[in-house]
């Protein structure tokens, strides 16, 4: 199944109008500072195995889909990279120390971070790696089956998403809420 980049573009779309829908909400909603990350296998948009194939315009395609919701809402992308730089992120300085993160000293590649965190370097305004974000991201997207997982906050809960492709990538998607404590006594909203 072949795909155009304007393809990829509309799938990209779709999930995020579809994540936000499911992120303004109550214990959910998405705040200026919060974290969104997004993994992302260019590889597996395209229908190959994850790391075969990296592929430069769809990370740009799929980037400059997603920049402009997180820009509008003030959040914070942290971009996943490949786990030959052990799943390491590429996030605004700012957002960095804001939260207080550990940089590291690597520049990522086509075949050592892959080529959404290579485009993260390219469009990002002062780009730094971190090593990890400590668990803080409200929000998260896997395209591709990266895992994201250790990147999000408790409690994490997955969004059962309609727009689950993009490319021939499988889309994930997961939320955080704050978690509910107490007993039967506990009152909740």
């Amino acid at each position: 199944m072949e795909f155009t980049i304007q393809d990829i573009k509309d799938q990209t779309m779709a999930v995020m109008d579809e994540l936000f829908l499911n992120c303004d909400d109550g214990h959910y909603k998405l705040n200026r500072g919060d974290i969104l990350v997004i993994g992302c296998s260019t590889s597996r948009v395209m229908g190959f195995h994850m790391g075969s194939h990296s592929t430069e315009d769809v990370a740009k395609a799929i980037m400059e889909t997603v920049l402009p919701y997180v820009k509008e809402r003030r959040l914070y992308l942290a971009c996943q990279c490949c786990e030959h730089l052990n799943r390491a992120l590429v996030v605004e300085r700012e957002c960095m120390e804001r939260y207080d993160f550990t940089q590291v000293s690597v520049i990522p590649a086509l075949h050592a971070g892959g080529a959404w965190s290579v485009q993260a370097m390219g469009e990002f305004t002062d780009p730094v790696v971190v090593e990890d974000i400590c668990a803080r991201a409200r929000a998260g997207i896997d395209i591709g089956g990266v895992f994201i997982g250790m990147h999000m906050r408790h409690v994490c809960v997955p969004i059962h998403n309609e727009n689950n492709h993009i490319g021939c990538a499988y889309i994930g998607m997961a939320r955080s809420r704050p978690k509910l404590i107490g007993g039967e006594r506990a009152q909740y909203k």
